[in-house]
């Protein structure tokens, strides 16, 4: 058992499964399962590709945590709008199909064994943060459509890298320090704090961070490489140094006070407490095979599950 910790960002998996898989898969009663589908078949895919000794798929139990947007009111605010219509009468309501396939994905994991991770209050992100920095002796390997978790690679104490699978996992990329390091022309030696310190003076419009007005990616990435750290920048540009430029410096001094909450909305809370369901190990075979059995038959997974069933190590 000589392989990595796999550490799934489930949320972003079953999203993008139920938007890259037909609405058309669906069980006897009428019930839309392609989420169901595609996330059994991501895991699948894992499990022989990269052949984890243990696995953890980690969960939302706050997708908007107080904690951030006590800091940021803004923080995902678009996406309550989006989630209730925004109060715009003429916007037609879209039936959910997505939220009733939650349940059943994890009555799945339990029935075959699979580690579920959450923590009440936090993100998935924080959870995997979390278990990725407990990790000190084995590589830990993140799986995610998520590029908010590119904070996360390092070398030490054991390698992290995040497999990114935002064009799906035929053209999965694995992305560690010197990837990252190089596509965004960070340090390689930081090149994960340095990718959350840009991510904060970038903002995304999609998370509702703002960032730092007349700053882009690229400026940003190269002040981050100049002082080493956010909080060096900060520091020279409140003392006037001249390695700063004015229109620099004028602009962090209009952002001070978005400055001084969103490095804490950015980054992964690694103290996050993490509830786990079971030990990560990767089961040999199914916990309680007769339930994946009447799972399967029940809800119309078919070939998902028996290819599932085929990737487990003791098949």
């Amino acid at each position: 058992m000589t392989g990595p910790l796999a550490l799934l960002d489930s949320a972003s998996l079953y999203f993008r499964s139920f938007f890259a898989l037909p609405d058309s898969m669906r069980a006897a009663d009428g019930t839309q399962v392609n989420a169901v589908r595609g996330f059994a078949d991501t895991i699948a895919r894992i499990l022989t590709d990269r052949r984890p000794s243990r696995l953890v798929c980690c969960l939302d139990a706050d997708w908007r945590p107080k904690f951030r947007t006590d800091l940021l009111p803004s923080y995902k605010a678009h996406r309550v709008a989006e989630e209730t219509g925004g109060g715009d009468p003429d916007v037609e309501e879209v039936p959910d199909t997505l939220t009733p396939q939650v349940p059943i994905i994890l009555e799945l994991l339990e029935a075959f064994g699979f580690a579920t991770a959450e923590a009440a209050g936090y993100e998935a992100d924080d959870v995997i943060g979390a278990l990725a920095t407990r990790e000190l002796k084995i590589p830990v390997e993140v799986i995610t459509g998520d590029r908010d978790l590119f904070q996360l690679v390092r070398t030490e104490p054991s390698p992290a890298s995040v497999i990114y699978v935002g064009k799906g996992w035929a053209k999965a990329e694995v992305l560690g320090p010197a990837e990252i390091a190089e596509r965004y022309s960070l340090p390689r030696e930081t090149a994960g704090p340095a990718y959350a310190d840009m991510s904060v003076m970038r903002g995304d419009p999609s998370d509702g961070l703002p960032g730092v007005a007349g700053i882009g990616e690229k400026t940003a990435a190269k002040l981050i490489t100049q002082f080493g750290s956010l909080d060096a920048l900060l520091e020279a540009s409140a003392a006037s140094d001249n390695r700063v430029p004015l229109k620099t410096r004028l602009r962090l001094a209009d952002a001070a006070d978005y400055l001084a909450v969103a490095p804490t909305v950015v980054r992964v809370a690694v103290d996050a407490p993490v509830e786990q369901s079971r030990p990560d190990t990767v089961p040999a075979t199914p916990a309680d095979p007769d339930r994946v059995a009447e799972l399967a038959e029940r809800w119309n997974l078919g070939n998902s599950v028996e290819r599932l069933l085929k990737a487990l190590p003791g098949a």
